[in-house]
Order: C-alpha cells, then sequence, then structure tokens
C-alpha cells in the first residue's frame, strides 16, 4: 500500500540522550533486561517520553494528546531499543502481548506491503538527521485491519552523530476505512463504466430482436444483482414480451399480449418517457394500487420500470426487478437509464432489420418458382442460399420450364446487383424467359429474346444467364451461355467436370446478340449442375479453385436410388449447399440440379418432336443433327442420311413459305420385326405445296422430287388450321 508523502510533524522537546533505569521502566515498550526480556512493562504514570535533564514538557501537551489519541515513542537507535507510552501500545495493539523492542521486531508488525516502505524512511531520516513519517497498516492479534500514521524526528548526539529518533503514533484505521471505501467505490464505477461499454458492444452486434433480448436478459449488472430482468415491446396498445429472465414461465405468459393498464407504473414510465423507481412494495402498493396485483404475483419487493424510446418515440419497456427492498442511490439509477437507452437504440434497430429482412424473404418467395415441375424421365432439385449480409435479397435465380414434347429448359441466372431493384429485374425476366421458352423456342432464341427484353426495359443492368434444353427422350442438352458459369456433369462414374459451353455477351449488353448453342448429351443417371458465381468465388477463393472445389464435391460418392430412403439428388444438392456455407460469402447462390433418369425400361423414346421459328433456317442445322442421334439411338442408322436430307426439304419449304413456325416430327415404329420411320411436318398454311419440274441451273424447286424419288411414300394431310406433309422410310 502506498504511503503518504512526508510532513512536518508538531515540534516538541526531546529528552536527554542518557535516561535512567527508573525512566526506563516507566516506558510502556521499554522491556527490562535480563529475564524480563521481550515482555511489556506497563506504564503506572501513563506518560510519555521522560524529559531530558533540565527541560520540561508543557502542561497543556500530555492532555492535548491524550485528548486526539496521539501516543509517543523513543526508539536509541545505537542500543535499538524502541519505548512507546501506553497510548502507543494500544494504537499498536501491543496490550498484553510480546515485544522484544528491536526495530526488526516492530517491522515483523506491519502489512507486509508497507513494512518496506517504512524502513526506507526511517533510514533516510537517520542518515540526514530529518525527520520521516508514514502511514502503514498492521494486523492486531484478533485479526483486525488497522491503520497508523507516525512522524518521528531524530536527534544527535554531542558529536553530531544520530543518536535517538523521537515521535508521535495515532490511529487511523478510520482513514483506512474512508480508503477501502473510496477505492471499492472507484472500483465499483470503473466496473459499471466497464459494463456498459459491453453491453454497448453486445448490444451493437444483436443482430434480430430475439438477439437484443437475449443479449438484455443475460446482462450482469455489477453491483445491482437484480432477481429478474423482462424486455417487452409495445404494439397497438399491448404488451409483447420479446424475453425474461428470472420470472417462472406460467407468468410470463400470463402477462404476455395483454393491454397495458394506464394505472400500471409502466405505462406512467412511457408516458412521461423517464424511468419510474419503486423501492418496496408498500411504495407500490400507495402509488399503484390497481396494478399491485401483478407486483404481488410476481414476489419482487422493488422494481425500475426504463421506458425504451428511440427516434423520440416509445417503443416498449425494460423492468429490473429485486427480491429485496432496494433503495438505488444516483449512481445506480443513472447506469439503469443508460442501459435503457442502449437497449431501445438497438430494439428499434433490430425491429428494423427484422421488417427488411421480412420484406425480402417474401419478395424472394414470390419472385423465385415455389415447386419445381415434374418431368416424367427427370429429377431435380433446387436451393438458394442467401448472402450473409444485407437485405438477404437479390438477383439470383433458377427456374424449370415444361417444354412441348415432354422435354424440360433449365434456367440458372442472376441479375447486376444485390437489392430490391435488381431483384425486381430479376422477376421480370424470369417471367419472360419462361414464357419464351414455353412458346417452344430453340435455346439461341430464347436467350436473344431475353437480352432483347432486358435492353428495353432501360434499367442499366444486366444478367448472366445459362438456358439448357434437355430432350428427355434420349438425354441430349442443348445449351447456351450468356456471360455465365460452364454447367458442370457428373458422369455415371462419378466423376464430375466442366462442360464448355459457347458463350455471348451477358443479357442486355446488346439487344441484337446472337448466341450459339453447345450440344452434349447424357448417359441415364448423369447429372448437370447449373450454379450463380457466388458458390464458386469469394473474397479467398478464385474461380478455378472454386470449380475445382464443386467439382470435387459433386464426384463424391452417392447412394444408389434404391438404396436409400432418401432421394440422392437432394442429398447432393444438400451436400453442395453445406459446402458453400461453410465459406464466407457476400453474394447470393443459386443451384439447380438435374438427372437425367433414361427411359422406362432402358429404351429410348422413339419419338422427335421440334418447334421450328418461322424463317429461322439455322435451326434446321440443329434439327438434322438432333434426327441423326435420334435415329443411332434407336438403332436405325441406315436411314440416316435419307431421312435428314428429306427432312430438311419440308422443313424448309414450310418456314420459307409460310408466315408462321412448323412443328416437326419424327416417330419410329416396329412392325413384324421391321422398322418404319414417319416424319412429320406441320404448319398453319393453306397453301398446299405444288411440284416443280426446275432447270438444270434452278437452285430450287426440287424438294417434292426428292421426296417422291426417295420416300417409300408421302402425302399431303389437311389439318383444322393448315396442313401436314409427311414422309415413311422402312429399314
Amino acid at each position: 500500500m502506498a504511503t503518504e508523502p512526508e510532513a512536518p510533524g508538531p515540534a516538541r522537546r526531546t529528552p536527554p540522550a542518557q535516561a535512567t533505569r527508573n525512566e526506563t521502566a516507566a516506558h510502556p515498550l521499554r522491556t527490562a533486561v535480563g529475564p524480563a526480556a521481550g515482555r511489556t512493562v506497563p506504564s503506572p504514570s501513563g506518560r510519555g517520553l521522560s524529559a531530558r535533564t533540565g527541560d520540561s514538557s508543557p502542561e497543556w501537551l500530555e492532555p492535548a494528546m491524550a485528548a486526539n489519541g496521539i501516543g509517543s515513542f523513543d526508539w536509541d537507535i545505537r542500543r535499538d531499543v524502541l519505548v512507546g507510552d501506553q497510548r502507543a501500545c494500544t494504537i499498536l495493539g501491543l496490550v498484553g502481548q510480546v515485544f522484544d523492542r528491536t526495530s526488526a521486531s516492530f517491522l515483523a508488525l506491519l502489512h507486509p506491503e508497507d513494512a518496506p516502505v517504512v524502513r526506507r524512511r526511517v533510514e533516510r531520516a537517520v542518515a540526514e538527521l530529518g525527520q520521516c513519517g508514514a502511514y502503514y497498516r498492521t494486523v492486531f492479534p484478533n485479526g483486525e485491519l488497522h491503520a497508523v500514521r507516525f512522524r518521528g524526528r531524530v536527534l544527535a548526539d554531542a558529536f553530531g552523530r544520530p543518536s535517538r529518533m523521537v515521535g508521535f503514533v495515532w490511529d487511523a484505521t478510520v482513514e483506512l476505512h474512508k480508503r477501502e471505501r473510496a477505492d471499492e467505490q472507484a472500483l465499483l464505477r470503473e466496473e459499471r463504466s466497464r459494463f456498459i461499454k459491453e453491453a454497448a458492444r453486445a448490444l451493437s452486434e444483436a443482430v434480430t430482436v430475439r438477439d437484443v433480448a437475449r443479449v438484455f436478459t443475460e446482462l450482469p449488472l455489477p453491483g445491482l444483482g437484480p432477481d429478474g430482468l423482462a424486455l417487452a415491446s409495445l404494439e397497438a396498445g399491448r404488451i409483447a414480451l420479446l424475453g425474461s429472465s428470472g420470472y417462472h414461465s406460467g407468468l410470463s405468459d400470463q402477462f404476455d399480449r395483454i393491454p397495458l393498464a394506464p394505472t400500471h407504473p409502466a405505462a406512467e414510465a412511457i408516458r412521461q418517457r423517464a424511468p419510474i423507481f419503486v423501492s418496496s412494495r408498500e411504495e407500490y402498493r400507495e402509488r399503484y394500487p390497481e396494478a399491485w396485483d401483478w407486483a404481488e404475483e410476481s414476489g419482487r419487493s422493488s422494481w425500475a420500470f426504463l421506458p425504451l424510446v428511440a427516434s423520440g418515440r416509445p417503443t416498449g419497456i425494460c423492468v429490473v426487478s429485486f427480491d429485496d427492498v432496494r433503495e438505488l442511490d444516483a449512481d445506480e439509477r443513472t447506469l439503469l437509464s443508460t442501459l435503457g437507452g442502449l437497449v431501445a437504440q438497438s430494439l428499434a434497430r433490430a425491429r428494423l432489420h427484422d421488417a427488411e429482412h421480412e420484406l425480402a424473404a417474401g419478395l424472394q418467395r414470390v419472385m423465385l418458382p415455389r415447386t419445381v415441375p415434374a418431368v416424367p424421365g427427370v429429377s431435380t432439385a433446387v436451393r438458394y442460399l442467401a448472402a450473409g449480409s444485407g437485405l438477404q435479397i437479390g438477383g439470383d435465380w433458377y427456374d424449370v420450364v415444361p417444354l412441348p414434347g415432354g422435354h424440360v429448359g433449365l434456367v440458372i441466372g442472376d441479375v447486376q446487383g444485390h437489392d430490391v431493384h435488381a431483384a425486381g429485374i430479376m422477376g421480370q425476366l424470369r417471367i419472360a424467359l419462361r414464357a419464351y421458352a414455353a412458346e417452344g423456342h430453340p435455346p439461341a432464341a430464347v436467350m436473344a429474346r431475353a437480352s432483347r427484353f432486358l435492353a428495353d426495359l432501360d434499367t442499366d443492368h444486366f444478367a448472366t444467364c445459362t438456358y439448357a434444353e434437355v430432350n428427355v427422350d434420349y438425354g441430349v442438352v442443348y445449351a447456351v451461355r450468356a456471360g455465365h458459369l460452364d454447367p458442370v456433369v457428373r458422369r455415371a462414374d462419378g466423376t464430375a467436370h466442366p462442360v464448355p459451353v459457347s458463350g455471348g455477351l451477358p443479357l442486355g449488353v446488346d439487344p441484337d446478340e446472337e448466341y450459339r448453342v453447345t450440344r452434349f448429351s447424357l448417359d441415364p443417371g448423369e447429372t448437370v449442375v447449373l450454379c450463380t458465381d457466388g458458390l464458386v468465388e469469394a473474397r479467398d477463393m478464385d474461380l478455378d479453385t472454386g470449380f475445382a472445389r464443386l467439382c470435387a464435391t459433386v464426384s463424391g460418392e452417392l447412394p444408389g436410388i434404391d438404396e436409400s430412403p432418401r432421394e440422392p439428388l437432394e442429398e447432393l444438392a444438400d451436400r453442395i449447399a453445406t459446402q458453400a456455407s461453410d465459406t464466407e460469402r457476400e453474394d447470393d447462390i443459386a443451384l439447380l440440379l438435374l438427372r437425367w433418369d433414361g427411359p422406362a425400361g432402358g429404351r429410348a423414346a422413339q419419338q422427335l418432336r421440334r418447334r421450328i421459328g418461322q424463317a429461322d433456317l439455322a435451326r434446321i442445322s440443329e434439327l438434322r443433327g438432333e434426327l441423326r442421334d435420334a435415329l443411332r439411338r434407336w438403332g436405325v442408322p441406315e436411314l440416316i442420311d435419307t431421312a435428314e436430307l428429306l427432312s430438311s426439304e419440308l422443313v424448309t419449304n414450310a418456314i420459307r413459305h409460310t408466315d408462321r413456325d412448323a412443328m416437326f416430327t419424327a416417330r419410329l415404329y416396329q412392325e413384324n420385326g421391321r422398322a418404319r420411320l414417319r416424319v412429320e411436318v406441320e404448319d398453319e398454311s393453306d397453301l398446299w405445296p405444288t411440284r416443280r419440274t426446275p432447270g438444270e441451273q434452278a437452285s430450287s424447286g426440287r424438294g417434292l422430287m426428292l421426296v417422291e424419288a426417295l420416300a417409300d411414300t408421302w402425302g399431303v394431310e389437311p389439318r383444322g388450321s393448315g396442313k401436314r406433309m409427311w414422309f415413311e422410310l422402312s429399314s
């Protein structure tokens, strides 16, 4: 314990350097030499130090010292003998105790922290023939801690050498208690200041209303020790309990969602926008008799009602209660009022956060498909993971579109931005793209029309997108990419790798952009994985690393369809989503998986049906490729060349000479062990084709001639609107 700086003590006359044996025996702390050494000798006179020969103390000195509880001491430095009067013994707690009169024995009585300080000061005073003073603590035999102050002066002999130190001692225990109380108060203030900082930090990190309630009900209030905490919001004149501690659940439920009576102290605190403190049950009953039933049932004895006011508007109430009568002082009331302000600001922010996220979640639910339509021959799984920050709403989306002919279209996309505006654009674009696909337009046309649609919105936003049309009959995928990621395919052997797809500009950048189609095939049981860039890109992960990690996740072992009660595709989607959740993300993730299950019985459906857009000559080349694949799968490769040539002639004739789309259909029939291919082309024109005989230099007009020459049979049939041209080939 630090000691106080020295200060001059009162002047007094000193006794002579030599004292008689009788004078020595008269001092209480002086002990007899020989067998009596170490025994305290009481002073019959009760006076202080004996006077030097020819010198005497003033008559008023002794009464003054006695009245103020001041004792005197005399230390013979050369012989190391310490003596003092009766009051000094009492102050030091030496009444009836053994004391061997040496300075070392005296220092042993002091608190271990104070003894070195006293020693240094005394040694300095002896060396300088000066004076010293100190404040020290000592423990009485009964264990009580006392404090003592002393002031002494060093006297020299005739040769100028230090001979004695004489001085005064007085009890400073009251001072010690004051210091202890001051230290305790300072420590409590420091603890409360630290508590406010920690509470402010914890409440600032609370995101939702549930988080705020949890933080508040777990706060340790230093120096207060409340027995009950409750946090409630005010909603249309009713109390909505957000969280509580110290109350049994039945009592909490009883007062949740009830009207707040105007006579309740919580209502008064909210009206006055100032805390209400009730120190006892008697005070509560006297001030709020109509609300006494609630207080009596709670079993508490004192309360603090803290109104929650944010932006000048009351939003709720905090209730802090105690089991005992508690008269809170000014510091405690200030602490609770400050806490109420912190909770109010945090709760207001959390309520706004919850409202925004509820709105965002609602918008996202509306804009994304609620269910994915079931398409025979394929299985699908989807996931949407919101970003870890912000409104958790953005422009990522997925869609599964049933197409004419029983096929299916897959859409994955991401509108630039991460806000409500981007989500709104995403909703419009998703609907438009779905409509274009459902009309039967080929993938390149679907993407081009979607890009033109987004450009016409004039929003200064663009979108990346991948659209894939899956031929469910024989597992061929026609993919178009607009600035988006390549799909990943999980093969039948369990390996996974990205499939390069020809890319074009993002949607909305160039309304006249033309997109190229990339075609790849699936075997039964193989899976296509489409995702947005939030899955494979992050602050600490580049695109190549992300794709490698995705492929490793997709290629992991999966149970067979009949080996697990849960759909393996759903397990794979969960596996990918779980891995994404382990990464700190700043972007949303849309995930779409499709597995081609293959035809029933392991044999592909022997029908190919396609819509050809009006004047879409590029589509004819794609159609020829699809027809070749179909005939090869159907086991009639010998019909490929003829069927491809004649189909091209009929389709070209339909789209060049009509102003509507054409529908192409190819079917293979098995009759008496032989295969028969029938190809039909339907259009909405009532103008029937005419057979012509072109000249040698003519570049057209030979279509019907070729059909008539190469087909086993052919014909034209009227429909309700338009006509149907057809031909058949036999193997």
